[in-house]
């Protein structure tokens, strides 16, 4: 793995998928709408990009010369419906395709195992657009890993675990969950899986 983007690098998950991409010693380009949102520890350690996810030359731009691509888009506590997530994707997709870049790792939501009306009322229009993001890229024929995290605490990390179309408990640790999305890129069983993860507490 020579060089990642990141997008979404500005919010809680994507600030610690940066974090774990530098301690991992790879080239990082982190795709921003607002590059002072990024620590100036973390601006001096990586190239730093700045666009919006739904102009596709911007996403194209990104792109070019990475290895692999980590999706980490969100709305912070905006919960009214949006396509924002799944348009964002269908660019980023795009551009993958267009310029011979596989491997993406995708953070979505754990609400996707539920049943529709399951899923409680106040997250069922953002849910909505994480399910839309979901189908673009099953079809996408990319080596995708679908990461449906639960319940993000803003704690400590410590080992993480993963369970394939399921949960394996109702919490991770927002560093933990950066870590995965990194790691992944270079597990190869990962790759066109859904996978639950949960933080291993002793």
């Amino acid at each position: 793995m020579e060089k990642v983007v990141i997008f979404g690098s500005t919010g809680m998950t994507g600030v610690c998928a940066v974090e774990a991409a530098v301690q991992k010693g790879l080239n990082v380009r982190a795709f921003v709408r607002d590059p002072s949102k990024l620590s100036d520890n973390l601006r001096n350690s990586v190239e730093v990009v700045k666009g919006n996810v739904l102009n596709y030359t911007d996403v194209h731009n990104a792109i070019k010369n990475v290895t692999a691509v980590v999706v980490v888009l969100g709305t912070r506590n905006d919960l009214s419906p949006t396509t924002v997530l799944s348009e964002g994707m269908k660019n980023i997709i795009k551009a993958m395709k267009d310029l011979n870049v596989e491997i993406v790792s995708v953070c979505l939501s754990a609400f996707l195992f539920y049943e529709p009306d399951k899923v409680p009322p106040m997250f069922k229009d953002l849910n909505a657009d994480h399910q839309r993001q979901f189908d673009a890229l099953k079809e996408s024929g990319l080596k995708y890993i679908a990461v449906l995290p639960p319940h993000i605490a803003d704690q400590p990390g410590a080992q993480y675990e993963i369970k394939y179309d399921g949960l394996p408990a109702k919490v991770v640790s927002k560093h933990d969950l950066g870590r995965f999305l990194i790691d992944c890129l270079t597990q190869p069983e990962h790759y066109e899986k859904v996978c639950g993860i949960a933080t291993k507490y002793s």
